[in-house]
């Protein structure tokens, strides 16, 4: 150590800085090591969100081109449904890939639903729902086929938060899609729609 001239010593080799001094930049090169690290951290958050909303457009963007278009042109050019009731069975047929219109179920009741084709249709988000029971998947919020039953699924086993959910996505579509029929239990019979009956519902929605 040397004296400064001032009556303070100072380390040899510390160009004049005392403790104080070191101390002091050994924080600001800290400070900025972290304002570049949270800058960096901002950026990379930045690149993954726009990576995403990227895959998503390519996802779904696209498909709402011409093609999109023409599906929605499609399914407005065909005649409304008739009233009637389906069996599982005979709902599977209508996922608007073996037959045009799409229908789902929601809590027993049977909706068409090939106007929201973007939506319902083969490549469409919830396309998984077309010409099936949708009520489980929609409760559960699951979108694979773990949601989906090959048999009549009589939701017994959901829980009261769960089915009040299932009776709201109901409401949401009778107010937006056309009400066809019912969803039949094992054994149970179809009931016979007068023409007066289909005319009056459909008035009903519009």
């Amino acid at each position: 150590m040397a004296d400064n001239g001032d009556g303070q010593l100072r380390t040899e080799g510390s160009d004049g800085l005392g403790a104080t001094g070191v101390e002091e930049e050994a924080v600001a090169a800290g400070e900025g090591w972290v304002a570049g690290g949270e800058m960096l951290l901002s950026v990379g958050l930045l690149a993954l969100a726009l990576l995403a909303a990227y895959g998503l457009y390519v996802r779904w963007g696209r498909r709402s081109g011409p093609g999109a278009a023409a599906q929605q042109n499609q399914a407005a050019a065909l005649p409304r449904m008739k009233r009637r009731d389906f069996t599982l069975e005979q709902l599977r047929e209508f996922d608007g890939a073996r037959k045009p219109y799409i229908l789902l179920a929601v809590n027993g009741k049977v909706f068409d639903v090939t106007n929201g084709s973007k939506f319902y249709g083969p490549e469409g988000p919830y396309g998984i729902f077309a010409g099936r029971d949708a009520s489980r998947g929609l409760a559960t919020f699951c979108l694979d086929k773990d949601a989906l039953r090959d048999e009549y699924d009589d939701l017994s086993d959901l829980n009261a938060v769960q089915m009040e959910s299932v009776r709201e996505w109901e409401m949401q579509f009778k107010e937006k899609y056309d009400y066809v029929g019912r969803l039949l239990k094992p054994g149970e019979e179809p009931s016979e729609y007068t023409d007066e009956e289909d005319t009056k519902d459909h008035t009903k929605q519009d």
